[in-house]
């Protein structure tokens, strides 16, 4: 879209992602990048007798997804005559159901706030992590992102 139209998209659905897998490979590659080693994430075994009956993604795993993954599969604003897009930084994030190893995730993200700058508009995005299958999101969290012009 163009920025120029993005006050008239305030409140209103700006992108929704593919689906994306979180497996067990996934889940333990972040581990080793993070050093968080939990047995609910990396222990297959022992988690069966956890409280979620398998491994769960770290919710930094989850939130993650929203820099890469979902971006690249269509889960974020296209903003025309972008030339770089920035992270500025998060605000309210919830991690509300776990997502159990295997699940498939997408992004549904809600246009907030534009905000003109100095060479750049600022959004911010209200970003929900789906679980394929489930009643309830694995993650809600408000990205805002400076998009330079």
């Amino acid at each position: 879209m163009r920025p120029e139209a993005l006050p008239s998209h305030l409140g209103r659905e700006v992108a929704l992602s593919g689906w994306v897998e979180v497996d067990q490979a996934r889940i333990d590659a972040f581990a080793h990048a993070t050093g968080d080693h939990q047995f609910i994430h990396v222990d297959p075994e022992r988690a069966l007798s956890g409280p979620f009956g398998t491994t769960i993604a770290h919710g930094f795993l989850t939130l993650s997804l929203l820099a890469g993954e979902f971006m690249s599969r269509g889960g974020s604003p296209e903003i025309e005559g972008a030339r770089l897009v920035v992270n500025y930084g998060l605000n309210r994030v919830r991690f509300i159901t776990p997502v159990r190893a295997g699940a498939r995730l997408r992004n549904r993200a809600v246009l907030q706030a534009a905000e003109p700058g100095a060479g750049f508009v600022q959004i911010t995005v209200a970003n929900t992590v789906e679980i394929e299958g489930e009643a309830k999101p694995a993650c809600t969290a408000e990205s805002v992102f400076r998009v330079y012009l």
